[in-house]
């Protein structure tokens, strides 16, 4: 009988992955190099697993082990986005919610769920990080999820194996995507990461072992930041942590190794697996002597060497929150997108006339790694979704508030009177203010004859909307800019804000701040490219 994916699977994989993790973690630690070396991408891994190993034991203690996938599944992505650890926990728990949404769906097979977890996982992991890159975790998961689909099989160990497969093969290829890693000679930390969950799958639905290893090119030197930590037990005699792997060995021979180590220094610890391979670690002055007690007892590899300061600060992982408030923005099109980078805001890019799910904007929030999130949806049309995901932020722990704001340019507003120094409600209320404040008009070029509340258009005429509601029909798009302009100034204004479409060209936007600099002095006329499809020229008025 295939396997499917049930409680115990979803329980079995929890600990394969995590127990992969442990073996790993320092290894993965290691080759951390980006997006900031800090050695710590195997820890806040390991962290994040275990925490979601803890909320799945939870609901079993709680409720029974009677529970079904689904509760299981989303008690995995709970757990976990409660305990996220840096950027690479806070995307491996957007893994784990794809993994939740696929399995509460309708019975299918569940090579077709486990299919769909990834998918929904690439898009919401992608959802949750500003900048997206090649040669990260997200390309190993976009790799993972492509071979899942084309495996063509609904059978849950051929889609589990053809994801592994290619997530190694993916991690792999990361050291010639990014200049950081080839320089370092490593692969990706976060992807190995992602390779060791997605292979534990693998091995537990087919019982083969685990799958070969992704191998970093060559060995990496280590910087200071990664090797002096504080000292967080034993005596203060021992200057250095000594970490190393151990296999080639037997039981006698490891029982000798603790002796000695016991005799070298203290806070002495080896802890073995059923493969013959043990994890050692030692507190001490004399390195070499530590090192050469291991090659006595058998092969040691992976070997580390921490330097005590207690003087530094102490190197604790990540938590999930990094900072304490963030602005995200949610925009269509690339050159709003870098406009409101470059205002400060975090960014969802969706496309033109599609929708955001409130899955991408929850891992997007997420993905802020803020305690307190203003939400600017700038679209009155999805002020709802976003209202809905700000609700399920913070069910999870994260502060969220919308501000409704209806257009891109209101968001803008907002963005620009944001002050990360002020008190935190006296920055809602400018923001919301400024947003209020500002009046937001466009121009569409008519596609067809129809009726409007100013009269019949034809096509090709061009329509000036404010409110939703059509205002003026002109004869071109420059004639149409100042039209609008005017009447929206009648109302008063001191700055007009002009973005312009995907193709528009640079003339319309000069003419019309031509015109308003001799018909309104105390104007000012600020132009940015926008790019947006829907409107070749978008006007604000503040």
């Amino acid at each position: 009988m295939p396997p499917t994916l049930d409680t115990a699977l979803l329980t079995g994989w929890t600990r394969a992955a995590t127990t992969a993790l442990e073996r790993h973690c320092a290894e993965i630690d290691r080759i951390n190099v980006f997006p900031v070396p800090d050695g710590d991408t195997g820890t806040n891994l390991l962290l994040t697993m275990r925490a979601a190993a803890e909320a799945v034991r939870r609901v079993v203690r709680e409720n029974g082990a009677g529970r079904g996938a689904a509760a299981v599944a989303a008690a995995l992505a709970r757990g976990a986005l409660i305990g996220a650890r840096g950027n690479s926990g806070v995307i491996l728990s957007q893994v784990l919610r794809g993994l939740a949404e696929a399995v509460t769906r309708a019975q299918r097979p569940a090579g077709a769920v486990l299919a769909d977890a990834l998918q929904r996982a690439h898009r919401l992991a992608t959802a949750a990080v500003s900048r997206p890159k090649e040669g990260t975790v997200l390309s190993v998961l976009g790799a993972a999820a492509r071979a899942a689909a084309d495996v063509g099989s609904d059978r849950l160990d051929d889609v589990a194996v053809a994801a592994a497969d290619a997530a190694r093969a993916a991690v792999q290829a990361t050291t010639g995507q990014l200049p950081e890693l080839a320089r370092a000679g490593v692969v990706d930390a976060g992807g190995l990461g992602l390779y060791l969950v997605l292979d534990a799958l693998a091995g537990l639905v087919t019982g083969r072992s685990g799958g070969e290893m992704p191998r970093t090119p060559v060995a990496v030197a280590r910087g200071r930041e990664v090797l002096v930590a504080e000292r967080e037990s034993g005596s203060d005699e021992h200057d250095y942590e000594v970490m190393y792997l151990l296999d080639g060995t037997d039981g006698p021979r490891v029982d000798e190794l603790r002796t000695q180590l016991a005799a070298i220094g203290d806070c002495v610890a080896v802890a073995g697996d059923a493969d013959g391979l043990w994890n050692v670690h030692v507190h001490c002055t004399d390195i070499g002597a530590a090192i050469e007690a291991g090659i006595v007892a058998g092969r040691p590899h992976r070997i580390t060497v921490v330097r005590f300061a207690d003087q530094h600060a102490p190197a604790v992982p990540s938590s999930r929150f990094a900072r304490e408030r963030a602005v995200l923005m949610l925009v269509s099109g690339s050159e709003v997108a870098e406009l409101a980078r470059s205002a400060g805001a975090a960014v969802l890019e969706h496309e033109p006339g599609r929708g955001v799910d409130e899955g991408e904007i929850v891992a997007a929030l997420a993905g802020t790694r803020a305690r307190h999130v203003v939400l600017l949806p700038d679209d009155a049309e999805l002020a709802a979704v976003a209202e809905r995901a700000a609700a399920s932020a913070r069910s999870d722990g994260q502060e969220v508030l919308v501000l409704p704001t209806a257009s891109v340019l209101q968001g803008l507003s907002a963005l620009a009177v944001h002050d990360p120094d002020r008190r935190a409600g006296d920055d809602v209320i400018a923001m919301a203010e400024a947003a209020a404040g500002t009046r937001t008009g466009g121009l569409v070029v008519a596609e067809s004859e129809a009726l409007t509340w100013v009269g019949r258009c034809e096509p090709g005429e061009v329509l000036g909307i404010t409110d939703g509601e059509v205002v003026l029909i002109a004869p071109d798009l420059a004639v149409g800019a100042l039209w609008l302009a005017h009447r929206m100034l009648t109302a008063g204004g001191e700055i007009v804000t002009v973005l312009l479409g995907e193709g528009a060209d640079p003339s319309l936007a000069e003419g019309l701040a031509a015109d308003l600099r001799r018909t309104h002095p105390e104007v000012d006329v600020v132009v940015h490219r926008g790019g947006q499809s829907d409107y070749p020229l978008v006007l604000g008025v503040e």
